[in-house]
């Protein structure tokens, strides 16, 4: 089984090697601490100056960039950005609204161990053609088929903050929010995505995964049957 470096979320298995449940990642961004205010500070500069790459572990302290689990909503202002470096990250969620940076082209969250899904909103990246990822640190993966947490998820925390609909971008709150997984091919790999929907209408209008993966949406869990794992 895979040993992820910054968490314990895949060495959830029982003495017969079978998997227990996985929960996702509960943690809250800490919006008081040095990392987070420069994490701003860097957004704002980057959207001002339209640059085309922002890795924001290049103009940070260590220390401060380990503080970061999460990107802030405001990335949606980096129009002009065409790669998303986050090499070695301490993340555990991926805000919605990457979905805004449209001019994106590559994304390197790769060494990233604690970041297991990623938002659907990120298919609406459609220049996007590159990536790296940690693909064995990702729930459903083809070498280790972890499970998937269980949805629905109340917390709005563990579903990265949802206000918009991910697949019509109709407001959407707790009272008409329906809650799938699904693994889709975003650039060079396929990952697990997290639908945050309005409707069960939008749930059907999701396109079908590829080949060896779950076939349809689905709310995750350990009696979800995925396809068997492929160790070559």
């Amino acid at each position: 089984m895979i040993e992820c470096s910054c968490c314990k979320c895949f060495k959830v298995y029982n003495s017969r090697r079978k998997w227990l449940r996985i929960k996702l990642h509960t943690e809250r961004q800490d919006i008081e601490c040095d990392g987070w205010k420069r994490l701003l500070e860097l957004v704002e500069i980057a959207a001002e100056d339209k640059r085309e790459e922002f890795a924001p572990a290049r103009e940070m302290k260590p220390d401060d960039w380990h503080q970061i689990i999460e990107l802030p909503p405001t990335i949606l202002k980096l129009k002009f950005i065409k790669h998303l470096m986050l090499y070695g990250s301490n993340l555990v969620r991926i805000p919605p609204e990457i979905g805004e940076m449209t001019n994106l082209e590559k994304f390197t969250p790769y060494t990233s161990h604690r970041l297991h899904w990623f938002p659907y909103e990120i298919t609406r990246c459609k220049l996007l053609k590159d990536s790296t990822v940690s693909t064995r640190a990702l729930y459903g993966n083809f070498k280790f088929r972890p499970p998937f947490p269980k949805l629905p998820v109340r917390e709005t925390v563990e579903a990265g903050f949802p206000k918009k609909c991910s697949v019509c971008n109709a407001l959407i709150d707790a009272s008409n929010i329906h809650q799938v997984w699904i693994s889709l091919r975003v650039a060079t790999d396929v990952l697990p995505l997290l639908v945050n929907a309005c409707s069960k209408a939008c749930i059907d209008k999701l396109p079908r995964p590829p080949e060896n993966y779950i076939q349809q949406p689905h709310m995750g869990g350990l009696n979800i049957q995925q396809p068997s794992r492929d160790w070559f």
